[in-house]
């Protein structure tokens, strides 16, 4: 199963990488908030090891931006600060674990093993509308009970509207719950995914609100 690694020591990760890998993992790294942002928005992992201490901005930032988009990978948090706040903290913001420095490479396969199980059996509620049904927990889209093949983005977009059904989203809003804060969005990317849904879902389905954003369902 493939993992992203948050984590700003390269030795650290790259030895972590190197023993994971010998249990089966295929690992990913990075070293800093807007590498993991990005990486999360481009591949899907079974889970994220992430590193609070990171460069620039905290790993508690990458988590609440994550937990946002309604990602719900598992993530495991690794730090050195061994304090009871930090811990809850973590926790608090949408981590599934929590370890801490120094560890062995076989409890945070361990602890991998279960967050990915946990998250398999997760129940969440599904999204409706006429005949569109999102299953979150399973990250599928089906229409008319056939499934629908959408692109990681194009069903981001689809769940941030759908949570919110008539109610008009700005453009803004929308690029915050698909990218995050990465600041490398061009600005009819959006409008793109828009596009490829109706064609996917139906043009009657999102709603264009000119000059403000758009709105799933009948605006109310």
């Amino acid at each position: 199963m493939k993992v992203l690694m948050v984590e700003d020591d390269a030795m650290l990760a790259d030895a972590v990488a190197r023993g994971l890998g010998k249990q089966g993992w295929h690992v990913d790294c990075v070293g800093d908030a807007a590498a993991a942002r990005l990486a999360t928005v481009d591949h899907q992992y079974a889970a994220i090891v992430l590193d609070l201490g990171l460069p620039g901005s905290s790993g508690l930032s990458v988590l609440s931006n994550l937990r946002a988009r309604y990602d719900i990978t598992p993530v495991v948090i690794i730090t050195a600060r061994d304090k009871l706040s930090d811990r809850i903290r973590g926790l608090d913001t949408g981590a599934d674990d929590y370890i801490v420095k120094p560890f062995q490479t076989d409890e945070l396969s361990a602890r991998l093993r279960a967050v990915v199980r946990r998250s398999q059996g997760r129940v969440a509620p599904a999204l409706k509308f006429r005949d569109i049904e999102v299953d979150p927990a399973r990250r599928t889209v089906k229409k008319a009970g056939v499934p629908v093949d959408l692109s990681m983005n194009e069903y981001r977009t689809l769940l941030a509207l759908m949570e919110q059904p008539g109610t008009t989203m700005r453009r803004e809003q929308l690029e915050d719950r698909v990218y995050g804060s990465s600041g490398t969005i061009e600005s009819n990317t959006i409008a793109v995914y828009v596009h490829h849904l109706r064609a996917k879902l139906g043009n009657d389905v999102i709603t264009t609100v000119h000059g403000f954003g758009y709105c799933f369902g009948a605006k109310g």
